[in-house]
C-alpha cells in the first residue's frame, strides 16, 4: 500500500471483510485525524485514522454508538482498531449542507427544518452517558476571547470582570440544564450530512455533553460559517418551541448561550489565524460578530454587554470585531 497511507491499514481492511478495496484520500483541516474513502465490492465506507498519541477515536465511537442505539443517524461503525486510531464507518456521501444548500437555496427553509426536528428527536432522549457541560466548560470556552482575540487588538481589558459577568449571566440557566439533553457541540451545516432518505446525518459530535437544549439550536441558527437570516433564524426558532415545553427562559438563555458561543468562536478564529497560521477563518469573524452582537442586546446579558461597552472600543464592535493583523 501507499505509504501515506496508515500503518497497519492493510490488515484492518482484510479483518474488516475490505481488502483489496480503492483507499482515496480526503481533504481535512485536522492536524492529525485523516479521513479516506473506502471504495469496494461492498460498496463504499469512511475510514478515520485517527492516530494516538495526537488523537483518539474513543470519544467518537462512545457517542456514535450511543446516538445510533437512540434512533438517531451518526455513522454505522462497521470495524474498529481504537488502539491504531483505526474506525471504519457508513460513508454519508457528499451532500454536505452547507454544499447542498450553496447549490439549492430555494430548499433552504425546508433542509433547516429537518435540522431542527432532528433536534427535537436528539432532545426527547433521555441524556447520554456523557459529562456535564458545566460553568467550568462554559467559562473555559469564553475565556478563549480574553485569551486570544483582545491580545490580538491589542486590548487591555478587564480579565476578571470578564470572568465575573459570564458567572452572573450563565448561573440562572444552570439549574434549566438539569437533567440536560445530549449537545453535539458543533451542531451546523458544515456538520450535517444530507441523506438519500431525507434524514440528517450526524458527524463531528466527539466531544458531546450533557447541557442545555438551547445550544445546538443556537449553533444551528447563529452558524458561524453560513449566513442564516435573521427571519429564517426566528422561524425556526418558532418551529422547535412549538414542538417542545421550552419553558418561560429558553429564549433568554438562548441568547446567553449565543453570546457565549460566539464570544467563544471569535477566540478560536483569532487562535487558528495567530498559532496555526489559518487566516480563512478571520472572513468568519464579522458574521460571528454580529450574532453576538444581537445576542447582547438581550437583558438577560447586561452583565456582559457593559464589559463589552467598558473594554471594546465601538470602532471594532461596528466593524465586525476589526481586523486582525
Amino acid at each position: 500500500m501507499n505509504s501515506d497511507l496508515p500503518d497497519g491499514l492493510e490488515a484492518f481492511l482484510e479483518g474488516a471483510g475490505w481488502s483489496g478495496s480503492i483507499v482515496e484520500p480526503l481533504p481535512g483541516d485536522a492536524s492529525f485525524r485523516r479521513y479516506f474513502r473506502i471504495r469496494g465490492d461492498a460498496g463504499s465506507a469512511m475510514l478515520m485514522d485517527a492516530p494516538p498519541p495526537h488523537e483518539d477515536p474513543g470519544p467518537f465511537l462512545h457517542v456514535g454508538k450511543w446516538l445510533n442505539a437512540n434512533g438517531l443517524r451518526a455513522p454505522r461503525i462497521y470495524a474498529e482498531h481504537a488502539e491504531r486510531g483505526l474506525v471504519l464507518i457508513e460513508d454519508f456521501g457528499v451532500d454536505r449542507m452547507r454544499d447542498w444548500l450553496d447549490e439549492n437555496s430555494d430548499a433552504e427553509e425546508e433542509i433547516y427544518a429537518r435540522a431542527v426536528d432532528a433536534l427535537v428527536e436528539l432532545h426527547a432522549c433521555a441524556p447520554g452517558p456523557f459529562e456535564p457541560y458545566d460553568m467550568a466548560v462554559y467559562q473555559r470556552e469564553a475565556g478563549l476571547f480574553t485569551e486570544w482575540y483582545c491580545p490580538a487588538m491589542e486590548l487591555s481589558v478587564d480579565n476578571e470582570g470578564w470572568r465575573e459577568a459570564w458567572s452572573q449571566v450563565l448561573e440562572p440557566m444552570l439549574p434549566r440544564q438539569n437533567p440536560g439533553v445530549t449537545v453535539l457541540r458543533d451542531y451546523h451545516a458544515e456538520n450535517i450530512m444530507l441523506l438519500p432518505d431525507g434524514a440528517q446525518g450526524l458527524i463531528d459530535f466527539q466531544d458531546a455533553l450533557v447541557g442545555h437544549p438551547a445550544y445546538d439550536l443556537v449553533s444551528l441558527l447563529q452558524d458561524a460559517r453560513r449566513d442564516v437570516s435573521v427571519k429564517l433564524e426566528r422561524k425556526m426558532l418558532d418551529r422547535y418551541l412549538a414542538q417542545v415545553d421550552a419553558g418561560p427562559d429558553f429564549e433568554a438563555d438562548y441568547a446567553r448561550l449565543g453570546a457565549q458561543r460566539n464570544a467563544k468562536i471569535v477566540g478560536i478564529f483569532a487562535r487558528l489565524w495567530l498559532r496555526d497560521g489559518k487566516q480563512r477563518y478571520l472572513a468568519m469573524i464579522p458574521r460571528v460578530w454580529d450574532a453576538m452582537e444581537r445576542d447582547l442586546e438581550h437583558p438577560a446579558l447586561a452583565p456582559v454587554a457593559d464589559w463589552f461597552a467598558a473594554n471594546v472600543p465601538q470602532v471594532l464592535r461596528d466593524t465586525g470585531g476589526g481586523e486582525i493583523q
